[in-house]
């Protein structure tokens, strides 16, 4: 008997093996947005030189540098506006060329402009719509479904728990609710992807802390977000991760418990070469 329980002991350890792996397997997914040595120049120019990234699913990810590290140019290509100059670019494992931000929108990829892109004569309703309308009617009979786009809108902003409602006036928002119907649009095609491009600039302290709090919550429903900040305490207080770009050439791609607003402002500015 004492030899058939030291015979059993072995198997139960082998049996435990294959769920380790499924675990390494699940980790190892493949990201929803990935750039390999990604390079755009505008002639002599090098806007970005070889920058390599991935973007999971449910990430938010902080990504900053000082005016001109190549953000921007990051951002444009990843939205569609900018066709690298080479590298390759991968969306749920497949190889893209994107056309134009259209076609990276058909892909699941949102921005969310430092403008908004809002019309302030518009409901929030009609904001997020502009361009998507519902319509009623058929053939050469159609009209503008209000009644359908405000349900719809207000049933966004819920799930945002924004207090933004569908008929109000744009320009009568504060700029937390401004944010909350840029964001509610990307959730009307539920993106994968939402580029937020400096949300939290020039708003008050209580409205930066309304949309940072919009951020969370599109991850917590699953969505990733790219933060482009120069406000180092939304980056950290927000983030899972902080990409830092410095004249074209990425410096620093790390999760945010790894690092510190002192390194990063190393980073920034060239004090420090590399994140260690």
């Amino acid at each position: 008997m004492r030899g058939g329980r030291s015979d059993r002991k072995p198997r139960r350890k082998r049996d435990a093996s294959p769920a380790r792996e499924v675990g390494l397997t699940e980790e190892r997914s493949e990201p929803i947005v990935r750039l390999t040595d990604v390079s755009k120049h505008f002639g002599a120019i090098h806007a970005l030189s070889r920058v390599s990234l991935a973007i999971g699913a449910g990430e938010v990810v902080g990504l900053m540098g000082d005016n001109g590290a190549g953000k921007s140019t990051l951002v444009k290509i990843l939205a569609g506006n900018y066709p690298p100059t080479s590298g390759s670019y991968f969306i749920d494992g497949k190889p893209v060329h994107l056309a134009n931000p259209a076609e990276a929108r058909s892909y699941g990829i949102e921005v969310v402009y430092q403008d908004l892109a809002l019309c302030n004569n518009l409901t929030a309703a009609a904001n997020v719509f502009l361009g998507r309308e519902m319509m009623r009617g058929s053939g050469l009979f159609r009209w503008l479904d209000h009644k359908a786009m405000a349900k719809r809108a207000d049933v966004l902003f819920r799930e945002l728990q924004s207090e933004t409602r569908s008929r109000d006036l744009v320009e009568r928002m504060s700029g937390g609710q401004r944010q909350a119907v840029a964001i509610a649009r990307t959730r009307l095609s539920d993106a994968k992807l939402v580029l937020m491009d400096e949300p939290t600039a020039a708003i008050s302290v209580r409205q930066v802390a309304q949309v940072l709090t919009l951020i969370k919550r599109l991850r917590d429903q699953g969505h990733s977000v790219v933060l482009i900040s120069h406000r180092m305490p939304d980056v950290f207080a927000s983030c899972d991760r902080v990409i830092v770009m410095r004249r074209g050439r990425k410096v620093a791609d790390k999760p945010i418990r790894a690092s510190s607003p002192e390194e990063v402002t190393g980073l920034i500015t060239g004090a420090i070469n590399e994140a260690a």
